[in-house]
């Protein structure tokens, strides 16, 4: 019987070395076509086909395909971006190596549509974020970040030449890099750090988000609503912490004890908790971000000239409060949702907003509070924002916030764990369909690339593209703090805002009035009350006295009726007693007469 090919050990070892020889063969010609499409591409750069500025509108040149993508597809994702329209330089496209006439872009037209830039820590968004920025500064349109840990500022300075690497690097993306600084504005929350300070009223800042700062589950934030109410319709104004610890205090006093009952819903056990909170948040230094003056939005739409001013919200001194300037950013968004009219679409934004740090937004919202970030987030585009996320993930939005993102880059994610593994998986599933296997692509992205889509002039959604991103034109170190001191030292803003007012009229003022005039009147209550005890004592003494005198006056009396009555008895005894020797001495004068007339004595 003959044994079958695969089954003969001298046929599985020719087998092997025909497959061994076919495969070297193919690498040499895979080898082979490589060098000829960078030789053609080398040329190409020589002859002056690459991008000569940043503008992305380089001549087509046939890329060199070493990378995922096919030819058809690379000519696809470089016909998708190819807008007509002014818009923010991304990068070039990736496929294996760049291809700089493939200019990856995003319409500024549609930037008001929102964004999203994600990705692992350390993976370049901070980067990416600055290159909008300075985009969108040069284009004429004001920016509103957040410098989480100070890296952003380097905006606000030229660094020079450039070293050659990083020359080597933004040439190969036909990027003609300048150095260049963009207008900067600093900001600081309450005047903690270097920066004008940005305050907030209690009353705008409102129950949802303060409920979101303090940590309150939903029936105390539900309670912390009856109390603002309660003030509103009282006509006391929350403009510090001061001013809603007042109002709570008065609630459970006696004095406020009806008006509490009044409310309905709400407890003096749950008024407890919130009056903790709120002391313990003060504590931690929260009193200086609530107060007067309060923040106008329309000072972050300043230009410098044909720029727009960038605002930059320096957080390094609250990263421990992280709920706190997240939140804080979000009031930012709700008051120019609430303050700016409706401008329908537009050439450009009037204002481009970064959220960093996105993530701690939504950790642990309440069901109202995600609503009311979904409703900004839909409405306030035809206000003339755009808002662009910053977080690690896509899985870190909620879907109602995520559907309404126009623009997506995502930086490399990192798959160590089963749940890095399932955040993967989620990412992949928000894409659009693409040549790329997105699973392994995201996880081999190099510093400074991203997956970019975006909404296109049309609407639409542009290609998915590898994209080896720009770098900033700014410094990527931080600016100096004593630059950026004098920066702030010379702002027209500084001025309206550095000291923090004493506004009058206020919730704690009134109550304290109030509890004053209530104090006085019952001082005066227990005033006149020990008067009138006084009074009537003293009456009730003279009475006495009188009565005592009187006594005193008919015992006198009697005294002395009873000493007359004795002398005239002694009186009268004298006189009998003298009448008695008058008339023993008359008798003896009668005898001594008689004697003498008659002799003899008797």
């Amino acid at each position: 019987m003959t044994q079958a090919p695969d089954s003969d050990p001298a046929g599985q070892v020719a087998a092997a070395q025909k497959a061994l020889a076919d495969a070297q063969a193919a690498l040499a010609a895979a080898e082979a076509q490589a060098r000829d499409a960078t030789a053609e591409h080398a040329a190409a750069e020589a002859a002056g086909s690459t991008p000569a500025t940043g503008s992305g509108a380089a001549p087509a040149s046939k890329p060199a395909l070493h990378g995922p993508l096919g030819a058809d597809a690379v000519a696809t994702i470089e016909a998708g971006y190819s807008f007509d329209a002014p818009a923010l330089e991304m990068g070039a496209l990736v496929n294996g190596e760049p291809i700089p006439a493939a200019q990856i872009r995003i319409p500024i037209a549609m930037v008001n549509r929102h964004g999203l830039v994600a990705g692992a820590t350390g993976t370049g968004k901070t980067k990416t974020l600055q290159v909008l920025a300075e985009q969108l500064s040069a284009a004429g349109v004001p920016v509103f970040a957040a410098d989480i840990k100070g890296d952003l500022s380097g905006i606000a300075t030229a660094p020079g030449t450039g070293d050659p690497k990083l020359l080597a690097r933004t040439q190969s993306i036909g990027q003609n890099w300048t150095p260049q600084a963009s207008p900067t504005e600093y900001y600081s929350l309450g005047g903690m750090g270097q920066g004008i300070p940005i305050r907030a009223s209690v009353k705008t800042f409102g129950p949802l988000m303060l409920s979101k700062v303090l940590g309150l589950n939903q029936t105390q934030e539900s309670s912390l609503g009856l109390v603002f109410h309660y003030a509103d319709s009282k006509g006391l104004n929350l403009i510090t912490l001061q001013d809603l610890r007042s109002v709570l205090n008065y609630l459970i006093s006696d004095d406020g004890k009806a008006e509490m009952t009044e409310l309905g819903g709400l407890s003096k056990a749950t008024v407890g908790v919130i009056l903790r909170e709120l002391i313990t948040f003060a504590d931690q230094g929260a009193d200086v971000f609530f107060g007067a003056p309060e923040i106008d939005v329309n000072d972050f739409f300043r230009m410098d000239g044909e720029r727009g001013m960038v605002s930059l919200l320096g957080v390094r001194s609250v990263l421990g409060k992280p709920e706190l300037f997240s939140t804080f950013l979000m009031w930012l968004l709700s008051r120019l949702y609430e303050t700016l009219p409706e401008v329908g679409d537009t050439d450009k934004p009037k204002l481009v907003f970064f959220f960093d740090e996105a993530h701690l937004l939504f950790q642990d919202a309440s069901k109202d509070f995600q609503s009311t970030i979904t409703q900004v987030v839909r409405l306030i585009r035809s206000r003339g924002v755009g808002i662009f996320f910053v977080t690690q993930t896509p899985k870190d939005v909620p879907g109602d916030v995520l559907a309404q993102l126009g623009s997506r880059v995502q930086h490399q994610l990192r798959a160590h764990t089963p749940d890095d593994a399932k955040a993967l998986k989620a990412t992949v599933s928000t894409y659009p369909i693409s040549d790329y296997d997105l699973g392994e692509v995201l996880t081999s992205l190099g510093i400074g690339e991203a997956i970019v889509t975006v909404m296109n002039e049309k609407g639409a959604p542009s290609p998915v593209a590898w994209t080896r991103l720009r770098a900033p034109q700014g410094s990527m170190e931080p600016t100096p703090d004593d630059q950026i001191a004098a920066a702030v030292a010379a702002s027209p803003l500084l001025a309206k805002y550095q000291q923090a007012a004493i506004p009058t009229g206020t919730a704690n003022e009134v109550l304290t009035e109030q509890q004053s005039q209530a104090q006085a009147a019952i001082a005066a209550q227990h005033q006149a009350e020990q008067n009138a005890r006084e009074l009537d004592a003293m009456q009730k003494q003279a009475m006495k006295d009188a009565e005592r005198q009187a006594r005193e006056n008919a015992a006198d009396q009697k005294r002395r009726d009873r000493e007359a009555a004795a002398e005239v008895k002694r009186q009268e005894r004298e006189a009998e007693r003298l009448r008695g020797q008058a008339v023993n001495a008359g008798v003896k004068i009668a005898r001594v007469i008689v004697g003498k007339l008659f002799g003899r004595s008797r």
